[in-house]
């Protein structure tokens, strides 16, 4: 429903005025004018207090987020960390490369004929 226009809040006013009359006219829009002045008082008493409740639910929420996204880092950090470390216990890729490595360093010596220590080291490296 859009705005009221000058016509139809004129009409209004006719029919208020015949229907109530001149003497009751003026208390009706006085007792109008604090209904309205008491919603809207209600109004923003509601819209304040939801306010409210509002940023003190948010605080503790924000400060969860906060939480929950540094344990994630964390969590994170340590998966790369353990990824990273490759410990035997872990990987059985590397135990499989680690047990197969003295035995071809063996195998390269002996047919060289060399005691020479390698330089290089044969185990393979892997692509983080």
């Amino acid at each position: 429903m859009g705005q009221l226009g000058f016509s139809e809040m004129l009409m209004i006013f006719v029919i208020a005025l015949l229907v109530f009359g001149p003497k009751k006219l003026p208390e009706l829009g006085k007792s109008l004018g604090k209904g309205i002045r008491e919603f809207k008082k209600a109004t923003e008493e509601l819209k304040s207090n939801w306010d409210d409740h509002v940023k003190d639910i948010a605080e503790p929420i924000n400060d969860m987020k906060k939480d929950v996204h540094s344990m994630q880092q964390n969590l994170t950090a340590d998966l790369y960390k353990h990824l990273d470390a490759g410990t035997p216990e872990q990987n059985p890729e590397r135990i499989a490369a680690s047990a197969a490595t003295p035995a071809t360093t063996e195998a390269h010596t002996e047919t060289h004929g060399t005691s020479a220590p390698a330089t290089e080291s044969s185990t393979p490296k892997e692509h983080v």
